[in-house]
């Protein structure tokens, strides 16, 4: 959708082995959250898996991110799609006024969000989607219908589903 409808050519989706604001004992092992990646957007000309952040050091920062990829791609202007959750979240990132100021952010909406954030964060990188399909869906959903043995045949791709599938996990 933000393909088609934003200024946005392609997505690349960073595989991130330590997120500095979640547990690490708690993430699948780094190569299947890549792996992960690389099969559910496999066939997709304009989405590319990126492993930046395993060459990086741990935990790793979107601004140390962004700037590695930058320096790497220079002829890419690169931007941050997040969803609202996150954004109510960005002043707790390091070095978010530097994102701010170098980057646009693309933000999807999440139904949970009930206050404005136009209005709490405005800010001219800050680029609001909208009239996008909303659907009230989160990861640990998901990995809580396959711990309870329960079809997710509608919520994720039958490539990601055989994976996790083969692989056994969440089921414990």
């Amino acid at each position: 959708h933000l393909l088609d409808f934003t200024e946005l050519e392609k997505i690349w989706f960073v595989a991130s082995p330590h997120n500095p604001h979640k547990d690490k004992k708690t993430l699948l092992e780094d190569i299947h959250r890549l792996a992960l990646v690389r099969v559910a957007i496999e066939g997709e000309p304009n989405f590319k898996a990126e492993d930046v952040e395993f060459h990086m050091p741990q935990p790793s920062y979107t601004v140390d991110t962004l700037t590695v990829l930058q320096d790497k791609y220079p002829n890419y202007e690169f931007s941050v799609l997040m969803g609202e959750d996150n954004l109510k979240t960005l002043h707790k990132w390091k070095n978010y006024e530097q994102i701010l100021e170098k980057f646009s952010i693309y933000v999807y909406p999440r139904p949970e969000i009930k206050e404005n954030l136009r209005v709490v964060m405005p800010h001219e990188n800050i680029h609001f989607c909208e009239n996008v399909p909303v659907m009230r869906l989160s990861a640990s959903f998901v990995r809580q219908l396959i711990k309870e043995g329960k079809s997710t045949e509608y919520l994720l791709t039958d490539p990601v589903r055989k994976y996790i599938e083969e692989m056994n996990f969440y089921k414990k």
